[in-house]
């Protein structure tokens, strides 16, 4: 018969904390020199006003044409914010697209809606 006798017991045995412990409370040391508060100063480029200020455009439709190279057929998408979305495949189908993209500007009430704004 095989008899193992099982490990010795360590001198001090690990004892696993039963509750949460408690939070370190002495406060960080500070690396000299910066100020304790220079992090919520921000950057300062941050706090000036956009150097760019909008006029109140955004962009409301997108045609977007992929024609990677010679003897490729071009893709093309058509999106509106309005929900109009249609796709073209082929040389003809795309160009007809980049037209109904251009027409849509007419019509799109989005975009109507905008430019009577700007006009009033």
């Amino acid at each position: 018969m095989n008899h193992q006798t099982p490990p010795p017991a360590l001198k001090s045995p690990t004892r696993r904390p039963t509750g949460p412990a408690a939070a370190d409370t002495t406060p960080a040391a500070t690396a000299g020199g910066a100020p304790r508060n220079a992090a919520r100063k921000g950057v300062l480029s941050a706090l000036r006003p956009d150097p760019h200020p909008g006029d109140g455009r955004h962009p409301v439709a997108w045609l977007h044409i992929t024609a990677p190279g010679r003897g490729t057929i071009p893709v093309a998408t058509s999106t509106c914010a309005c929900g109009r979305d249609r796709s073209a495949v082929g040389h003809r189908q795309v160009l007809a697209l980049a037209e109904e993209h251009t027409a849509h500007r007419t019509l799109c009430p989005l975009r109507n809606a905008q430019e009577g704004r700007s006009a009033a």
